[in-house]
């Protein structure tokens, strides 16, 4: 209500204590993560509202607040994914449409939890650009998450996970706008590479090569309200550009075959663009 009275745009999570419609109505520009999509389509959504509230109860410091959280949001979760009513969904991706509510689903993230016991997840070799407090505290993360994970199986999880990349693919065929968003050093999010890979995640959940590349260019500019300025290769259009060595329309994945950027104007070639990279591996690590 006050960000309205001010005229100020409000971005950002759904709060436990409210429904994903009610964040909609209030006219919140944009949702993250997926956060209370699941909950809102299902048939026992007050329920599983109640049961987040009563898990912050009583928590006498932040960290047993979160343990409570996770343990209960985990729950809360599955309990979802075995209610969910296609009905709902559909009437609450119909109101995001009108209500101009734009999604960043933060799909990367999201596999990390899907695959936190998966050993070649967990030992991507691009981690050695990251610094190694950061994977520090991403283990620790591991066995924080591990430990108070739902009683699930893994193969649960990577059917929430599914079912996460379903709802994407519904919201898009419903007209929401959707953004790709990293929420960068995020939990196994690791910067520049992981744009690639929700642009690759867009793709497996049924969007074309074409529509997933807008949820990081045209989208992006809509949404800032820039589009006059950048988000397309237009001429008068500030001169941001990747040039790629092969046709992403193909293959998605060829968003990583980069021959040359442009960044306000100023080349910089592939040789440039590789010395980076290089230099980048004993400067995490001396860090």
């Amino acid at each position: 209500d006050e960000a309205k009275k001010r005229g100020i745009t409000f971005a950002g999570h759904v709060p436990v204590s409210v429904s994903a419609f009610e964040v909609s109505d209030a006219g919140q520009k944009s949702i993250e993560h997926l956060e209370g999509i699941l909950r809102a389509s299902s048939t026992v959504e007050p329920e599983l509202r109640n049961t987040l509230e009563e898990a912050l109860k009583g928590a006498k410091d932040t960290d047993q607040m979160r343990r409570s959280l996770v343990d209960a949001l985990n729950k809360a979760e599955f309990k979802a994914l075995d209610t969910y009513s296609q009905e709902k969904a559909a009437a609450l991706f119909a109101r995001f449409a009108a209500n101009g509510t734009w999604q960043a689903p933060n799909l990367v993230l999201h596999r990390a939890g899907a695959f936190m016991d998966d050993v070649n997840f967990t030992n991507d070799p691009r981690l050695k650009y990251v610094a190694p407090d950061i994977r520090n505290d991403w283990k620790n993360q591991d066995d924080f998450r591990l430990k108070n994970r739902a009683a699930e199986s893994p193969t649960r999880h990577r059917m929430l996970f599914q079912k996460r990349l379903e709802l994407v693919l519904a919201m898009h065929r419903a007209g929401v706008k959707l953004l790709a968003a990293t929420d960068s050093l995020g939990w196994y999010v690791i910067p520049g590479f992981s744009l690639h890979d929700e642009l690759e995640l867009f793709v497996e959940a049924g969007l074309n090569p074409m529509e997933a590349l807008q949820t990081a260019t045209r989208n992006p500019a809509i949404y800032l309200g820039l589009i006059d300025m950048i988000g397309t290769v237009e001429k008068g259009k500030k001169a941001d550009l990747v040039l790629l060595e092969a046709d992403p329309l193909k293959n998605i994945s060829n968003t990583k075959r980069i021959s040359a950027v442009i960044v306000n104007g100023r080349l910089i070639p592939k040789v440039s663009l590789e010395k980076m990279l290089i230099d980048v591996e004993p400067a995490a690590n001396r860090n």
